[in-house]
């Protein structure tokens, strides 16, 4: 008979914000902390402790005790505490990829602080897993991940079904493939991540215990290896598992009973033959289970924090950081490697899945929105002060086609393509300084006595540009100089809103407002004028484009036509592939007797949706470079669920068995729907304004397509998942909703309509033939839902919300396409900067990159710590090999293969990655094959002369 070994692995895990507010958890966390470190030095048989794989226990624990700070750091050099790889445990389907990455990044920069970095892919309590993880891990040297979630079903209070199903592996260890190939060993924590806590001392419980415990780690295990975990959520540690453990040993003298780590117990799993084991690819979502223990419905609690992550991910990513790099080699700015870093950690500290998922109580979600200000606030500061170097080192004065008196503006683009696109910029006609005199409100009224028409906004060709230019008066503002005391002062301010065309990737275009005559425009304009055209004076046109236009029933560009029907759907017909979509638009609202965590619309609830009621239609902007049409709908939907879901929920009656239904008493939902077509837009952006007052209901917006297909692609982590549309046939749960990140696509093969979002991380493709694709603007509840009453009244979302999708039609799929570009795009803010006529070293138009590669997505330009490299990576979005070249505009001294942990591989010519790196006068151009679903990263080392 084979000897069967018992790993018991010590840990807790550590929600810092849960049922309890942060500061609650806090206090406890020091008590098991103070606790760990007395048992781990007092207690030679106590060995090890699992820190839950998340480095910011260390900091938690060391704001209050900073005094153990030296005995922390002794036992984790010395192995007992296991530390890291993350920084924090994430929800890895509504944190972005690049968020997915920084938190390993900072996980192990922090983690190698101390000591020895565990090398093991903790995902105890994720909601399911990304299917791009094992690639993810193989970068940074992990080789094994460990989860409790995404292959069988695991329900609330840690309770692992154990219902007869075909999983997708029959055991706990399985090998776990990316859509790349990566692959990394994995094991299922198939009796949870408590299944070896509170080991009883006496011998008559130990015994009931253990037979229990061994059977049930028997049933899926593959080897004799068998994996118990001493631990639960902020489980105290147990004192006296080395009495526990000899216990056990004179019980059962067959097994080996062993106080381990994850690394001894995966050493030991290595010894065996793996043949029976099966391969998962991919995602990890239970897809094989009845769907209702997925959590998937975290996507739409509080969906405002959705929103808030999104912008505070993409200001980030596409902002601070690119800004940041662009400063320091065109303009010599520092790099400002701290303040990022603080910047990212305070924005992750909100990544916790039980955080970011909205499924904590009202104080913890109060806290988060406190987070995400801090770290918005951090990343504006920083783009800011990007925005000012590289501003003041441009040379407007070499655009001859401007007077004089122009007012530059440089249009920053921070993605990784040309862009086009309609913005808002604000420029300053005539300043004084409060010191000039003579009083604020003096300044005030001779800034807005001058003669001061609206002028024209130009091109740095002279060529007019349509806009609207509103005169704003005198507006406050101050300066903060580095080396002195504030300046205040007034400035006659213009705000300009005109279509910007080509601005270049990772680079910035000059614009000018041309004030008075010079701009063709009449002098003595009063303060607070407005002044728009859709004919530029009769000059021509900056760009070819056709302009937009108002029709009677609708508005269209060169690209599309967009018809709307009383009802306030609207038709768009694709005039570049003929297709039209119908009925696109309409609102759907249901109950909700579920929870934060799970979606459950009521037993005979009927859907209501707005397809028979009369909207209010209204033209509200006709410009050259937009029309807007206002669409507004005054529905009555009932108020709540009825008087007897509150008895339910005191009761902990389990959501699938709630009887209660909606409310026969009504209140307003007054939804105000704003649909645009840009000049040059290839899509429609929506933005949907509503005041909530009703409570247990389920908001979403519908989008039929008529496309006929089996698979939806959803945008995810380095990744477009394909997606069955009907779930297996062990799945019984009506809903099928599940994660996006910015975007959402059908497609028949030949035609394609994607959805692409703001912080809107759920959707769902209807069932029925019509391809109609769902997306959740809002859900109502008011329970935190799992192991016992927490009431969320906050979650109800009660207020006013404003909701933003866009709706681009397509040839083909997303991705043959090119689609995806305009939809990370859509996410991503312009960026400017008011200039003055001035000259510098940098010209009026500038990219700090080049680069052209199919199928590919730009995910981070950036600098490493280490060796200040441009780290710049990519990833294919296709399942076939692509092209992939670039040129730096900056010269460089080395070009190296990198990874997530942004470390110098060999020189990229060396490298076996099939890449080419050429130098000519022109500088660098760097050449490589990116394999299907691959994550590329290099790391150009700057040319810095002695």
């Amino acid at each position: 008979m084979t000897r069967k070994t018992a790993h018991i692995i010590s840990h807790t895990h550590w929600d810092r914000e849960w049922y309890l507010p942060y500061e609650s958890h806090h206090l406890r966390l020091t008590t098991l902390m103070n606790q760990l470190l007395d048992t781990l030095e007092q207690d030679e048989r106590y060995r090890y402790f699992h820190l839950d794989g998340q480095t910011i226990i260390i900091d938690d624990y060391l704001q209050i005790y900073p005094d153990q700070r030296d005995r922390l750091a002794k036992l984790i050099r010395d192995q007992k505490i296991i530390i890291g790889p993350w920084y924090v445990l994430q929800d890895e389907f509504l944190t972005s990829s690049e968020a997915n990455v920084r938190n390993l990044l900072i996980g192990h920069r922090e983690a190698a602080r101390w000591g020895p970095v565990s090398k093991l892919g903790y995902f105890p309590d994720s909601f399911g897993n990304m299917g791009q993880a094992p690639q993810l891990l193989k970068q940074a040297d992990i080789e094994a991940a460990v989860f409790g979630r995404g292959v069988k079903p695991t329900g609330f209070d840690n309770q692992v079904s154990d219902a007869p199903g075909e999983y997708e592996s029959p055991y706990s260890e399985m090998n776990w493939e990316s859509p790349d190939g990566s692959s990394v060993v994995g094991v299922l924590f198939a009796n949870w991540y408590s299944n070896g806590n509170e080991v009883p001392v006496g011998e008559d419980e130990a015994r009931a215990y253990w037979q229990r415990k061994l059977t049930d780690a028997e049933k899926y295990a593959s080897t004799p290896e068998l994996l118990f975990m001493n631990g639960c959520d902020h489980q105290p540690i147990q004192t006296d598992l080395g009495d526990a453990i000899e216990t056990a040993s004179a019980l059962y003298p067959d097994v080996d009973f062993v106080h381990s780590t994850f690394d001894r117990y995966l050493e030991a799993l290595a010894r065996h033959n793996r043949e029976e084991w099966v391969t998962v690819h991919g995602e990890l979502r239970s897809t094989r289970t009845d769907g209702w223990g997925t959590l998937v419905n975290t996507a739409s609690a509080r969906v405002y924090l959705k929103q808030l992550n999104q912008t505070g991910q993409t200001i980030l990513e596409k902002g601070a950081e690119p800004l940041a790099v662009m400063a320091k080699l065109a303009a010599g700015q520092p790099y400002p490697h701290e303040p990022l870093a603080y910047t990212w950690k305070t924005l992750m500290q909100n990544h916790p899945h039980d955080s970011i998922c909205g499924c904590s109580v009202d104080e913890v979600h109060r806290e988060m929105v406190t987070r995400f200000d801090k770290s918005r606030h951090m990343a504006e500061a920083l783009i800011d002060e990007s925005l000012g170097a590289i501003g003041a080192a441009i040379g407007t004065d070499t655009v001859e086609a401007w007077p004089e008196n122009a007012r530059p503006v440089a249009l920053f683009n921070t993605t990784g393509w040309t862009r086009s696109g309609v913005v808002t910029v604000e420029v300053q006609a005539a300043r004084t300084d409060f010191r000039e005199g003579p009083s604020p409100h003096g300044i005030a009224e001779q800034l807005d006595a001058l003669p001061l028409g609206p002028g024209r906004v130009v091109d740095p060709q002279g060529r007019f540009v349509a806009a609207r230019i509103e005169d704003l008066g005198a507006q406050f503002g101050y300066d903060l100089p580095d080396d002195g005391f504030r300046v205040p002062y007034m400035a006659r301010t213009f705000r300009l809103t005109f279509e910007a065309a080509d601005v270049p990737a990772l680079g910035y275009k000059l614009y000018a407002w041309v004030p008075e005559a010079d701009g063709g425009s009449a002098y003595g304009e009063a303060a607070g004028a407005v002044s728009t055209n859709r004919e530029a004076a009769g000059q021509p046109n900056e760009s070819e484009a056709e302009e937009v236009v108002s029709t009677p029933q609708g508005m269209e560009n060169q690209f599309l036509a967009v018809r709307f029907a009383e009802n306030g759907s609207y038709t768009l017909t694709d005039k570049v592939t003929g297709r039209r979509y119908d009925n696109l638009g309409l609102y759907e609202n249901c109950g909700d007797i579920g929870n934060e965590y799970v979606f459950r619309q009521p037993e005979g609830d009927r859907m209501l949706t707005t397809e028979s009621l009369q909207a209010s239609i209204a033209l509200v902007e006709d410009e050259a470079y937009r029309v807007t049409y206002e669409i507004v709908h005054e529905w009555e939907i009932p108020v709540g669920a009825e008087d007897r879901f509150e008895d339910e929920k005191r009761k902990l009656v389990p959501f699938l068995k709630r009887q209660a239904g909606r409310s026969a008493k009504t209140t307003l939902l007054k939804l105000t729907t704003r649909v645009s077509l840009d000049r040059s837009g290839r899509g429609v952006r929506v933005s949907v304004s509503l005041d909530n007052r009703a409570r247990d209901h389920r908001l979403r917006v519908l989008l039929p397509t008529g496309l006929r297909t089996e698979t939806v692609l959803a945008d995810s982590i380095f990744e477009a998942a394909e997606r069955d549309i009907v779930p297996a046939p062990e799945w019984i749960n009506p809903s099928n909703a599940q994660h996006q990140q910015a975007f959402v696509s059908l497609s028949d093969g030949t035609h394609g309509l994607t959805v692409a979002n703001k912080g809107l991380n759920e959707y769902e493709v209807l069932q029925g033939g019509t391809g109609t694709i769902a997306v959740t603007l809002l859900r109502s509840v008011s329970e935190l839902g799992d192991w016992g009453v927490f009431e969320t009244p906050e979650a109800q979302c009660l207020g006013e919300h404003t909701l933003e999708y866009a709706v681009c039609p397509h040839a083909g799929d997303v991705i043959e396409s090119g689609a995806f570009a305009q939809a990370y795009q859509y996410q991503t803010p312009w960026f400017h900067r008011a200039l003055a006529r001035q000259s510098g070293p940098l010209p009026a138009e500038y990219r700090l990159l080049s680069w052209s590669g199919e199928h590919l997505a730009l995910s981070a330009l950036k600098l490493s710590e280490e060796h200040e490299d441009v780290i710049v990576r990519w990833y294919n979005l296709s399942g076939r090999e692509t092209a992939l070249a670039f040129q730096p505009n900056f010269a460089v001294g080395g070009v190296y293969g990198s990874d997530i942990l942004e470390r110098r591989h060999e020189p990229a010519a060396q490298s076996g990655e099939d890449a080419a790196v050429e130098s000519s006068a022109n500088g660098s151009r760097i050449e490589a094959a990116v394999g299907a679903a691959k994550i590329v990263t290099f790391a150009l080392e700057p040319f810095v002369r002695e």
